[in-house]
């Protein structure tokens, strides 16, 4: 019974993993533009990412661009 209830848990778990990461979204064409755009204005040192110092330097005109097209995480809490 309990192999039972431990393979039920497993299976619920992998079919859980699955459709999230199957409901992950691409981005769209404009979100891609946009991010390409960021990276070649704020990419310091060319790594193609952002880090924390290069994020610190964009704009507020540059983040309310990026948060039009759906990019940008959430902020996190304030401690």
């Amino acid at each position: 019974m309990k192999k039972l209830l431990v393979l039920a848990l497993g299976l619920i778990c992998a079919g859980n993993l699955t459709l999230n990461a199957a409901a992950k979204k691409e981005l769209t064409e404009e979100q891609k533009k946009v991010q390409k755009e960021m990276l070649d204005k704020y990419d310091t040192n060319k790594d193609g990412k952002l880090d924390k110092e290069e994020r610190a330097k964009i704009s507020s005109e540059d983040k309310e661009k990026m948060s039009k097209a759906g990019l940008g995480g959430k902020k996190k809490p304030a401690n």
